[in-house]
């Protein structure tokens, strides 16, 4: 089987996915915005085929690219992995009649309205949401549902761009900084759905899902994104496969994935539960970010890169998740912004937790910091396991108090 990966350099994960393919037998070809001499070793040792694009989020590029490639050898799957480069990747599949994932499908993942419409549709419940083209349009969404309200973009993914809105003086301010009053710019408004948040991800096969974990947020991402002083955590489940446990999130995740027509792919979904149930938040046709593959790997003794591409390439699973352990990342903010002078507190964790260390990541004195709404991985972040759910979470709860990073402006 040929296929085709978009942009194999970035993020630095990437070359796992064309690693994968390799390993399970496919001959993979990519298209990047980078030189064919800018590839490194290991990169040029897996790929067949490499061309260059001077975007790939360019329809016009990509699908000229395609079509110098498709001059020389078929391609089976054309695939993307990265948010913003799923409705390009769609659009080409189709014009070029390459098998994957639809343009229907893509645009339903992506375009949080127009999603959650089918879904209702569907019977899943979620937040009451609307697109809106102006101002006008975000008011009257707030004067009909009431407050507290979230404004995001359309086809936004995490936290970013994204609003709280509690009142109307926060509502003038969020369309300000949305900037939904210029031309061509467009955003989703929903109801604030109050609970826990959550993620539920999956490899999907012909419309049957192979592989899925469960992942808590604490605090949930708005709150974790906007507060600098909280050290926000995510931990896998090793639970999720409990009688008891997530029968209703299981159910609601497949019956998400039937009304979207999501077929062989990877998928990434956000959820609430609070005082009114379970409700879907939104979903990914694509791979979580914040590297989340590499804890499930760790928690579940499997390779879920090769995973997705024996999917693709053979149609089949090969491997089992052990659910041996549950894994989770933290992330340190530095104390300002600026640049980091320095840390407090890491011999104390590698004293008590060093036999629960995956890995950690600490930038050097002298680098430059990121913004709080950067993320997860943005600065100083460290990967914990332990076969007991709770345990790891005060474990994440403890390093997050015992340790600072210290920065100056």
């Amino acid at each position: 089987m040929h296929v085709v990966l978009v942009e194999p350099r970035f993020p630095a994960n990437q070359r796992q996915f064309v690693r994968a393919l390799k390993e399970v037998g496919a001959t993979v070809t990519a298209i990047g915005e980078g030189s064919k001499g800018s590839l490194d070793a290991e990169l040029r040792h897996l790929l067949t085929h490499y061309e260059e694009v001077a975007n790939v989020c360019s329809e016009r590029a990509m699908l000229a690219a395609v079509a110098r490639i498709q001059r020389h050898a078929g391609i089976d799957r054309l695939e993307a992995t990265v948010e913003a480069h799923m409705m390009t990747a769609a659009k080409v599949r189709e014009r070029a009649g390459i098998p994957g994932t639809s343009v229907r499908t893509t645009w339903l993942c992506r375009d949080k309205p127009a999603m959650k419409e089918a879904l209702r549709e569907g019977g899943i419940p979620c937040a009451a949401s609307t697109g809106a083209d102006d101002g006008d349009a975000v008011r009257a969404f707030a004067e009909r549902v009431g407050y507290p309200l979230i404004v995001k973009p359309r086809d936004g993914a995490g936290a970013s761009g994204t609003f709280r809105v509690d009142g109307a003086a926060e509502l003038e301010r969020a369309i300000a900084l949305s900037g939904v009053d210029r031309p061509g710019v467009s955003v989703a408004v929903e109801e604030f759905i109050e609970g826990h948040e959550g993620f539920w991800d999956t490899l999907t096969c012909r419309g049957e899902v192979v592989h899925e974990f469960a992942c808590h947020y604490y605090p949930n991402v708005l709150e974790a994104m906007r507060t600098r002083w909280i050290s926000p955590c995510f931990i896998q489940t090793n639970r999720i496969d409990a009688a008891d446990g997530y029968t209703e999130l299981k159910a609601m995740g497949r019956k998400v994935i039937e009304v979207l027509g999501i077929e062989t792919s990877a998928t990434h979904m956000e959820w609430f539960f609070g005082p009114k149930g379970l409700r879907f938040s939104e979903i990914g046709c694509r791979p979580p970010g914040v590297r989340a593959w590499d804890l499930y790997n760790v928690g579940n003794d499997m390779d879920l890169y090769r995973e997705w591409a024996m999917l693709l390439v053979h149609g089949r699973p090969s491997q089992q998740a052990s659910r041996r352990l549950a894994t989770g990342i933290i992330a340190l903010r530095p104390e300002c912004d600026g640049r980091i002078v320095g840390y407090e507190g890491l011999d104390a964790v590698r004293h008590h937790f060093g036999h629960c260390l995956i890995d950690w990541h600490l930038p050097t004195p002298g680098t430059r910091t990121q913004p709080v709404e950067a993320g997860y991985m943005a600065n100083a972040w460290v990967r914990l396991k332990h076969p007991d759910y709770d345990a790891l979470r005060r474990i994440m709860t403890a390093v997050g108090e015992m340790t600072r990073v210290r920065a100056r402006p």
